[in-house]
């Protein structure tokens, strides 16, 4: 086999990820990001004092994205529900500053374990804006089950869109990490 070929089939190796808690100091980052052409056709970006209300509030957990060798900031990610009496949790937000090196896939997988191992999630799920076929994708690989669609549910500029509801039960994330698709407890 040739060089180029064994390279293209070689496993890809995860990138070195962890969430670590937005500090004040973030809040320009976190704001930067969302602010990029790049990614505002996918969500709907907040204000700084909701970001700042996300810091603090209990039933929030707001991370700042850390990859690399030297952990820098890589992105951000925003839980809601983590004091709900049913244990559903929200992914609300995951922003990643570059798309296409495995640190969202990382990053979801960290915020799983999260959900489920730390703040003991019954069921963990997000919205997609339907037409955000690679985070749809993401989300379908990571073992995330379509429960339906929110139709013309946000309002932009061009008129209405619709969003794809996802969600992981506790008992389908055990069944992942028996196959080893989930980071370990």
């Amino acid at each position: 086999m040739n060089g180029s070929r064994a390279t293209a089939l070689a496993p890809r190796v995860a990138p070195r990820v962890r969430l670590r808690p937005t500090l004040q100091s973030d809040l320009d980052y976190v704001l930067t990001l969302e602010q990029d052409p790049q990614n505002l056709p996918f969500i709907t970006p907040w204000e700084r004092t909701q970001h700042e209300a996300a810091i603090r509030f209990p039933d929030f957990r707001h991370f700042i994205i850390e990859s690399g060798d030297a952990l820098q900031a890589a992105g951000f990610l925003i839980l809601i529900g983590c004091k709900s009496q049913h244990r559903s949790l929200e992914l609300k937000r995951m922003v990643v500053q570059h798309q296409g090196q495995g640190v969202g896939r990382a990053a979801l997988r960290v915020a799983k374990k999260v959900s489920f191992d730390d703040l003991g999630a019954h069921r963990f799920w997000l919205d997609v804006k339907t037409h955000n076929t690679r985070a749809r994708a993401l989300y379908d690989t990571e073992g995330f089950v379509v429960e339906g669609v929110l139709r013309e549910s946000v309002r932009v500029a061009a008129g209405f869109e619709s969003l794809t509801v996802m969600s992981m039960l506790a008992h389908e994330f055990a069944d992942r990490r028996a196959l080893s698709l989930e980071l370990p407890a």
